[in-house]
């Protein structure tokens, strides 16, 4: 049932990258929406998540809010570092690099196929259970797959390579999925992995994705945009019953 039900979460992970793909002509908006569903994942779905998961206390500070800040960082100093090397070769270290996009959407991937072990865990716990989670992770899949290709164009990267990318985030719920009923993680691992993830995922949103879709064309409409999207995975939050 598990696998059945990934399916819709692929079919949706696929309409999200074609209606990124489709709205090219107004780009501003496309990136204004997708920082929006990258700050409302993170802060009304991940970090919940990864805290209620793994809130123990780490010198004073719950781990996962720790691994959150890491995952901040390290995003941070791999675009740096990406950057620096490329300057050495006589590339402008403003440039984007096209790496940094397929790495970020390779994280997206990761999470696509942690959502399907979740998918395939609750429905082993129970079939009420399952239904929640199944709500939860094809609703939001919607934005996986928007976010996948927004942020693998985004950074230079060939039409072809973004499809490739987004292909494979909708595969991955259906693997993930097959591998719930092989083995479960623990939760307090899930939940670290969820905090560093979330870190990452705001880095970025907030430090690339939002001030490019404001560069060129910094209109209100633009703002709408993000904060429909954080609306709407509040949305789905909600309706999921968190």
């Amino acid at each position: 049932m598990a696998v059945v039900v990934a399916l819709g979460a692929f079919l949706m992970t696929l309409f999200g990258g074609w209606v990124a793909g489709r709205v090219t002509d107004r780009r501003h908006l496309v990136l204004g929406l997708a920082g929006g569903l990258m700050l409302g994942v993170v802060g009304l779905d991940l970090l919940p998540e990864a805290l209620e998961a793994a809130g123990q206390k780490v010198f004073g500070v719950p781990e996962a809010l720790l691994l959150f800040v890491g995952g901040f960082l390290f995003a941070h100093v791999v675009e740096r570092l990406l950057a620096v090397r490329r300057a050495a070769h006589g590339v402008d270290a403003h440039e984007r690099v096209p790496q940094v996009g397929l790495t970020a959407a390779a994280a997206m991937i990761l999470h696509s196929l942690m959502d399907g072990i979740a998918l395939g865990a609750a429905f082993q716990v129970g079939g009420g259970m399952g239904a929640t989670v199944a709500l939860a992770v094809i609703a939001h899949d919607f934005a996986d797959g928007f976010n996948t290709y927004t942020i693998t164009s985004l950074y230079g990267n060939a039409r072809r390579r973004a499809l490739t990318m987004l292909v494979a985030a909708a595969v991955a719920p259906l693997a993930g999925a097959g591998l719930a009923t092989l083995f479960t993680l623990p939760e307090e691992l899930l939940g670290c992995y969820l905090g560093f993830f979330g870190g990452v995922l705001l880095y970025l949103a907030a430090a690339e994705i939002l001030p490019e879709a404001h560069h060129e064309h910094p209109a209100r409409s633009t703002v709408l945009c993000t904060v429909a999207g954080v609306a709407f995975i509040w949305l789905v939050v909600g309706v999921s019953g968190g």
